[in-house]
């Protein structure tokens, strides 16, 4: 068997820190090279100090994850352009202490060597990665014998709740910014601004509003440039107990001229074309991130949740509604707004959700909008109220 020269992920298997010891900083990642063929390609990335490191693979479609301890990536988007092996590279953050390098291959795919070297004048560190085109046989060995669940050890995969215990009688709404860190989401057209940065200052400004309303306790999945898996969203609404999940998104779409808010609610079904593939494309997050999709569980099969899940989509349809009902006349929304296909992020069987596209990046009058601050402010005013008419409702009808 091929000998791989892979670092041992020390860095990341350290004790915690004593309490008060100040956090390590992030490395620097400041310099980037690729070349290579269909046969063989080295990728070379440089650090301001040492990188410990560790490489999996992923199949269908298959991929190298490279796990890092938390890096800065201070690259120049070219220095990377996907080549030889590779028609996909994505690096970014995948948590508190945990950076990601995902490169996505043409086809079967070994690291046959992989070192760190220090830079001749001492001011610095590569790391060398040697990839070279293999049969699906060896591939499928590589998979088997790497002991890895497709977490990165930094990063507890049972995120605890980030949030004070509910207070009683609060009604709790858990607002989720889609994508982040190594998921950058969609790319604006005119700013290139990423979309992870757009859903989490509008879901800053969402949820400062609805705590401004009374009996309202809101918070975010994510208050940082970070990777939440589809699951964890889901599990850190739950954990809460939270009465209401709402996604934020700014997608792009080929066709740019429509733009305008829509809101999306799960169903087996797509209501649409355009509602199936933005699913197809979110459902996609996990993927991205180098994380293995996992089998979702059967509760299907138990009568009791099958009920949850019906009486849930009802109450996410009526929060649908309410939502375009407030918008109407006000903001932007594209024809037949509220629509509906299978997204992941809205699966939770006992917590009402709804995924919101708050408008398209695609679109430059949308991407203008999107950024402003004052618009933003606006639509969040109108969000509360959307949901103060849904919980008068839903208290009503004993939701």
């Amino acid at each position: 068997m091929r000998a791989i020269a892979v670092a041992v992920v020390a860095a990341l298997a350290l004790p915690i820190a004593a309490v008060g010891a100040a956090e390590p900083a992030p490395l620097l990642a400041f310099g980037a090279r690729i070349a290579g063929d269909d046969a063989r390609t080295r990728l070379v990335i440089e650090f301001d100090r040492k990188p410990e490191f560790s490489i999996h693979y992923v199949a269908n479609p298959p991929r190298v994850i490279v796990d890092l301890p938390e890096t800065s990536f201070g690259l120049k988007p070219e220095s990377l352009e996907p080549r030889g092996l590779f028609d996909a590279i994505r690096y970014g953050g995948m948590g508190a202490g945990a950076s990601r390098l995902v490169l996505s291959a043409k086809g079967p795919t070994e690291v046959t060597h992989a070192e760190v070297k220090s830079e001749e004048d001492g001011k610095g560190f590569r790391l060398v990665l040697d990839a070279a085109r293999i049969d699906q046989a060896r591939f499928d060995e590589l998979l088997g014998e790497q002991r890895w669940t497709g977490t990165v050890r930094a990063v507890k995969t049972d995120r605890p709740v980030i949030a004070p215990v509910k207070k009683p009688g609060a009604f709790v709404i858990a607002v989720d910014a889609g994508h982040g860190g190594i998921d950058t989401g969609a790319i604006g057209s005119l700013t290139k601004t990423e979309e992870k940065h757009v859903t989490l200052a509008f879901a800053k400004e969402l949820v400062a509003t609805l705590n401004r309303q009374s009996g309202i306790e809101a918070f975010l999945t994510r208050d940082q440039d970070q990777f939440l898996s589809l699951p964890q969203r889901v599990q850190i609404a739950r954990q809460r107990s939270a009465n209401l999940f709402i996604s934020i998104h700014a997608d792009t779409l080929k066709q740019k001229d429509i733009r305008g808010a829509t809101v999306y609610t799960i169903s087996d079904k797509a209501s649409d074309n355009l509602a199936a593939d933005l699913a197809a494309r979110e459902n996609l997050s996990d993927e991205i991130a180098g994380v293995p999709l996992e089998s979702e569980p059967a509760e299907v099969a138990d009568i009791l949740i099958d009920l949850t899940r019906r009486e849930t989509q009802a109450f996410s349809v009526n929060l649908a509604r309410s939502v375009v009902s407030s918008f109407e006349g006000q903001i932007k929304l594209i024809n037949n707004p509220h629509r509906h296909a299978g997204f992941r992020v809205l699966q939770a069987p006992d917590v009402p959700s709804i995924l919101l596209e708050i408008g398209f990046m695609s679109n430059k009058d949308d991407e203008k909008q999107l950024l402003d601050p004052e618009w933003r402010k606006k639509v969040s005013e109108l969000l509360a109220v959307a949901v103060q008419r849904y919980r008068q409702t839903a208290v009503a009808n004993g939701g």
